[in-house]
C-alpha cells in the first residue's frame, strides 16, 4: 500500500501486503498471505500470519497462522546488553540467543491488543496471549487446554 518505507533486502510472498505507513527495515521476509504494518526489522513471518497494526516487531520468528493484536511490541535487546537467553521446552533449560532475540511465536498462535513481549520470549504452537500482567518469557498452550 502507499506510503511504506522499505530499506535492505525484503522479501514478500504471493499475496502478502504491506500496510499504509509500514516501516520496514532489511533482512524480513513476508510469506504468503500475510499482512505486515507498523515497524519490523530482521523478522520472517511464515505463510498466512498477520501483523497489520501499528507496534514494533524485531529479530522475531512467527510461525504460521499466527496474529499480532494492534500495538504489539517486542524488546529485542536487554536493557543490560547481556546476552539473550530463550526458554527451550525440549530440553528443560535455556540457550543462548547472541546479543539480540525478539519473540519466537509457533504456528497458530495468538496475542491480544497491546502485547509486550519481553527480550527473548518464546510462545508455543496454538498459544493465546492476553492479559495485562507483566508478560512472562515462555508460553504454551497446557495440555488438555481446548484449542
Amino acid at each position: 500500500m502507499e506510503g511504506c518505507l522499505v530499506r535492505g533486502a525484503l522479501a514478500m510472498g504471493e499475496g502478502a501486503v504491506l500496510k499504509m505507513g509500514a516501516k520496514i527495515y532489511g533482512a524480513t521476509t513476508i510469506g504468503a498471505h500475510c499482512v505486515v504494518g507498523g515497524e519490523v526489522k530482521n523478522t520472517v513471518f511464515f505463510d498466512y500470519s498477520n501483523k497489520g497494526h501499528d507496534g514494533y516487531l524485531g529479530d522475531a520468528v512467527i510461525g504460521e497462522w499466527c496474529n499480532l493484536g494492534a500495538n504489539t511490541n517486542c524488546s529485542n535487546l536487554k536493557n543490560n546488553a547481556r546476552e539473550v537467553r530463550i526458554w527451550m521446552e525440549g530440553r528443560n533449560e535455556a540457550w543462548s540467543a547472541g546479543l539480540k532475540c525478539g519473540v519466537l511465536m509457533g504456528d497458530y498462535s495468538r496475542c491480544s491488543i497491546n502485547t509486550m513481549f519481553n527480550t527473548g520470549t518464546v510462545v508455543g504452537v496454538s498459544t493465546n496471549v492476553f492479559g495485562s500482567d507483566f508478560p512472562l518469557n515462555f508460553y504454551r498452550r497446557l495440555p488438555g487446554e481446548a484449542v
